[in-house]
């Protein structure tokens, strides 16, 4: 191994060092289930801000985005990204401040717990079922990340893919299991700042080596349809197709929806220290993802240039989503300060994959522990214990997610799509009639949960078959006809 490589590898292990020394440092405050799960609701704006952007965004920023973009142009990516900074906006404006305020009054410290006691539901069925969906959709969510990890080290150091995706689940797990909400928030927002430095190093040394940002815009401009919103490009043909229309666009930008019945960022809402700083926190998070989303698009771009001017390979399918990975390839082969920084920019990937895979960990862990052996089951423990139940949860839920991310060839973007939706279906529509409308209630809440999620599978593995206007994304019929059971 080389001195670059060794630099590379140093300055990881002293991040993933640092993100273990949190967990331990803030093991001891966890007293109760309430402290692990929710951080005693003491977040600060703008760690509230930051980690729920930073659990959100995960290794799709990284990977996924601008893998799209690179891929097959920027119409997918930008309809995506425009759906979801809307999305953004929206939920920190309507449903952050409602459900922080809410939540307390009822005294509820998980999404289940507080479906149930927003529709007195004694014999807690509404956290049964909401369990059950954290977990379906949850479990394999945690295993992009851990994919992601893999596919990180395997192309950086060509080590095994199993080994590295394992050592990666292994240190996530250390710090969620040790620290719980409070350290999973407080390493989201120091991730937030590296995913943040790790864009902009990205783009200012791709677009060099490109040949400079005019060189990158016109490579783009001579590939048939790449900067159209209206077709996508094809990397095998050369040539571009119809992105879809109208429908398409619409399906594209429903990605926004998502974001009403997403737990580890509602959870975020719900463990803020003032509700009126929310508002502060709106700001902070909506910049954030609008100019990071932008960056990565432009990152594809850029790593596309790269490849037209010859200083990296082309590449095709899953591996596109490495796009990042191979330009901190590139950068490192210029001596030991410059392997520092791709360090740095490999410990920005790791963050995003960390970041969201913690916090989803807590939510899954939550639903067991405390919605299922505690409110179901109706199984008492001491405080003692039901820390210790949700750390083992933890572990038994990561071992899990181990084996889902076996097969090195899964694609990050679309492990993240289909759970995105299945939560924004599941959740979204009963979080929103649940915080804004009095009528709603139990038996509809638990017929528009069932329904969201039982549809997310049916559309996307049978209806979308049918192809045409059928092979829409299917968060958005999964959500409208999970709305329209609720209402009636």
């Amino acid at each position: 191994m080389d001195k670059t490589a060794i630099a590379v590898l140093i300055t990881i292990f002293v991040y993933l060092a640092v993100m273990v020394v949190i967990g331990i440092l803030y093991s001891k405050k966890n007293k109760s289930a309430d402290d692990f799960y929710l951080g005693g609701r003491k977040l600060g704006p703008l760690v509230t801000a930051m980690s729920a952007e930073a659990s959100d965004m995960s290794s799709w920023l990284l990977m996924g985005l601008p893998g799209v973009a690179y891929l097959t142009g920027i119409a997918e990516a930008f309809w995506t990204a425009l759906g979801l900074a809307i999305g953004t906006w929206v939920n920190w404006l309507v449903v952050s401040k409602r459900i922080r305020r809410y939540s307390q009054k009822i005294d509820a410290i998980t999404i289940p717990d507080f479906f149930s006691k927003r529709y007195k539901d004694t014999k807690n069925l509404l956290s049964f079922v909401a369990a059950l969906v954290i977990l379906v959709f949850f479990i394999p969510y945690t295993a992009s990340g851990f994919a992601a990890c893999g596919k990180l080290f395997k192309s950086l150091f060509n080590v095994d893919y199993h080994q590295a995706m394992i050592i990666c689940a292994v240190i996530i797990v250390v710090y969620t299991t040790l620290g719980g909400f409070i350290a999973a928030s407080t390493t989201d927002f120091i991730q937030s700042i590296i995913m943040t430095i790790a864009l902009v190093v990205v783009l200012g040394f791709g677009t060099a080596k490109a040949g400079g940002f005019g060189e990158v815009v016109d490579n783009a401009k001579n590939l048939a349809g790449y900067l159209s919103l209206k077709d996508v490009f094809s990397p095998v043909t050369g040539t571009s197709a119809s992105y879809g229309g109208v429908l398409a666009i619409v399906s594209t930008l429903a990605w926004g929806l998502g974001y009403f019945g997403m737990p580890h960022i509602l959870l975020r809402f719900m463990a803020a220290r003032d509700e009126k700083k929310l508002t502060l926190s709106r700001r902070v998070a909506t910049v954030w993802v609008v100019i990071s989303m932008g960056l990565s698009i432009v990152i594809g771009m850029v790593g596309l240039g790269m490849t037209k001017a010859g200083v990296r390979p082309s590449l095709q399918g899953a591996n596109s989503e490495t796009v990042i990975v191979e330009i901190a390839n590139v950068l490192r082969s210029n001596g030991v300060l410059p392997a520092i920084v791709a360090g740095l920019i490999l410990a920005g990937i790791l963050a995003a994959t960390m970041s969201t895979a913690d916090s989803q960990l807590l939510a899954a862990s939550s639903s067991v522990s405390q919605n299922l052996v505690t409110d179901f089951f109706k199984i008492k423990m001491s405080n003692k214990v039901s820390v210790i139940v949700a750390r083992a949860t933890v572990v038994v839920i990561s071992i899990i997610a181990v084996f889902l991310a076996w097969n090195p060839d899964s694609s990050v973007f679309k492990i993240v799509s289909f759970a995105w939706a299945g939560f924004g279906a599941a959740f979204g529509p009963v979080m929103l009639l649940a915080l804004f409308w009095k009528r709603s209630n139990m038996a509809g809440a638990l017929a528009g949960m069932v329904t969201g999620g039982v549809m997310v599978f049916l559309w996307k593995y049978v209806i979308s078959k049918l192809g045409g206007a059928f092979a829409i994304y299917e968060l958005l019929p999964a959500f409208v006809l999970a709305l329209i059971v609720n209402i009636v």
